[in-house]
This record gives structure tokens, C-alpha cells and sequence, in this order.
């Protein structure tokens, strides 16, 4: 079955460019176009997308607040994957935040789209290879000026997520080779465990622990203490 894809942006021309490069893929279709997320919204309520490539400043509705409404559906199954060409922070988090699956910047290459589209298809979550480390450094970083100011105001620490507790001793170290940006190769290679235990093992977790994907995963693991941000 082909991959639905609803494409997001104000430009008719980037709309097109990115519908020729994923029309392009087999196994991809580009089942309709939307230029703001009062569009998009319904787009995907009358399209049912199994992934939104959305942008993230338009104008009316901007891509952040679209992708926070199309994930808190409950009727709809859309991955958001955020497509912008500023590299900033601000928005990386504003789109995790918001649910989005994955962020990729613009200038990446026809094959680095069409990859990030069947990744978050598949449920998997996705961010550009030069903003992956540094995600998680600014997660850790959070969490360490958090803890800071529960340590301040408290002399004991915070207790962990009663979730935590439905995982077990290997889906815990799963959670946290995630939590340090580990790939499912390499958190195998760590374990001494074939990749299809491992990415067994992170479904678990996701479930357990109600998350989208591996990125909110590491969110998560660091907001619940179960890594010590770095000082």
C-alpha cells in the first residue's frame, strides 16, 4: 500500500517541488496540498494522510499550532513530519512539543525527504542528522536547570514516573541508550542483541510510557530523572 502524504506550505512552487519528489518514490502518493493549517486540518479530516509534511510559518493558522491539533485527534493517525528552513531551536522543540514525528530542514536532499516520509510512516520518529545530538543536549540541559530548582526548593529528589515501573530492567536500559541518542544498530551492538529485540524493546516502551516516539522518549527520560542531565 502507498504512503499518503499531505504536503503543507504556503508556496504553490515548494508545494510542487515536493510533490514531484515524492510522486517520484514508489510506494508514495501525494493525496492532496494545503497553504495553511486551517487548510491542513482539513485536509487531513478529509483525506486521512498516513503522514503531513508541514511547514511552519504561514499565514492565518501556522504549522506549530496545525501539527499540535492533527496529533490531539484522536480520529486521525497522521505523522507530522516539520519541513522548515530555519534551524533554530525554538521551533525544533515548539514541534516536538506539539507532537510532530519529525523534523527535517528544507535544504536536505530528494532522498533525505522521501527517507524521512517512510520513517515516520512506519511510527518511527525522525530529526536531520546535524540537530539529532544537539536536541538532546538542550533536553539534557533542561532538565539539569529543572532538577537545579527541585533541589533548591526540596531536600529530597523527585520521585520517578509510576510508569517507570511498568517497564522492565531491559526495557529501562533501552529507555536509556535512547535517552543518549542511540540508534536501534546501535543500542543492539551494546546489548549484544539482533536490532529486531531492540526495536521489539522500544515499542514496549513507547507504549508503556504512552509516547508518540524515540524523540519524546528522550524528553521523557530526562523530565523523569531517569538520566542525569549533564552539568
Amino acid at each position: 500500500m502507498n504512503i499518503r502524504v499531505l504536503v503543507v506550505d504556503d508556496q504553490s512552487l515548494v508545494r510542487g517541488g515536493f510533490r514531484t519528489i515524492l510522486d517520484s518514490e514508489e510506494g508514495i502518493e501525494v493525496v492532496g496540498e494545503a497553504a495553511n493549517g486551517e487548510e491542513a486540518i482539513a485536509a487531513v479530516a478529509a483525506l486521512s494522510p498516513d503522514v503531513v509534511c508541514m511547514d511552519v510559518q504561514m499565514p492565518g493558522m501556522d504549522g506549530l499550532e496545525a501539527t499540535r491539533r492533527i496529533t490531539a485527534d484522536e480520529a486521525s493517525a497522521a505523522a507530522v513530519l516539520v519541513l522548515t528552513t530555519f534551524n533554530r531551536e525554538d521551533y525544533l522543540f515548539a514541534a516536538l512539543e506539539a507532537g510532530a514525528s519529525g523534523f527535517l530542514l528544507k535544504n536536505s536532499s530528494p532522498e533525505q525527504l522521501i527517507e524521512a516520509v517512510q520513517v515516520v510512516a512506519r511510527g518511527d520518529a525522525l530529526l536531520s542528522p546535524d540537530v539529532t545530538r544537539r536536541v538532546i543536549e538542550a533536553v539534557a540541559d533542561r532538565a539539569g536547570d529543572a532538577l537545579g530548582a527541585v533541589e533548591q526548593a526540596a531536600t529530597r529528589e523527585p520521585q520517578p514516573s509510576p510508569e517507570l515501573d511498568t517497564l522492565t530492567d531491559r526495557e529501562r536500559e533501552v529507555l536509556e541508550h535512547l535517552a543518549a541518542g542511540l540508534s536501534n544498530a546501535e543500542i543492539a551492538e551494546r546489548l549484544w542483541v539482533g536490532e529486531a529485540t531492540v526495536k521489539t524493546h522500544v515499542s514496549k516502551v513507547l507504549m508503556k510510557l504512552a509516547l508518540r516516539d524515540r524523540v519524546h522518549a528522550v524528553v521523557y527520560a530526562y523530565e523523569h530523572g531517569v538520566v542525569r542531565a549533564r552539568r
